[in-house]
């Protein structure tokens, strides 16, 4: 394996995978206060398939995390690498965003349908 190559990934490993935490720990308070968000109905909601529904789109939430990955390493081994890790933190946000955003979808339709 090349060096170079190798120091990148082993930095991405070490910016990604902390903030993997703070990712879906956000996934998880949207997700419930969606729940809370429509009480009592999202009580009626609660079921195996919904367990299995939700345990499916955070592993695809996970999945998804990865893609950083594909942006992070070869943007490291490019000419702008100093630009990049100073601004990939944006990334980090732009994706956080993004997922915000589909897990508040989901979660409205799951618990707002109950009943």
């Amino acid at each position: 394996m090349n060096s170079d190559f190798r120091a990148a990934l082993t930095d991405a490993i070490r910016y990604w995978e902390p903030r993997r935490l703070v990712y879906n720990l956000v996934l998880i308070a949207i997700t419930a206060l969606g729940f809370v968000e429509h009480w009592p109905q999202s009580l009626r909601s609660l079921s195996f398939d919904l367990a299995q529904g939700l345990f499916l789109l955070a592993v695809l939430a996970n999945v998804a995390y990865c893609a950083a990955y594909v942006a992070d390493i070869p943007a490291q081994l490019s000419g702008f690498r100093d630009n990049w890790l100073r601004l990939r933190w944006l990334l980090l946000v732009v994706g956080l965003i993004f997922a915000a955003i589909i897990a508040r979808f989901f979660s409205a339709g799951f618990f707002s349908a109950a009943g």
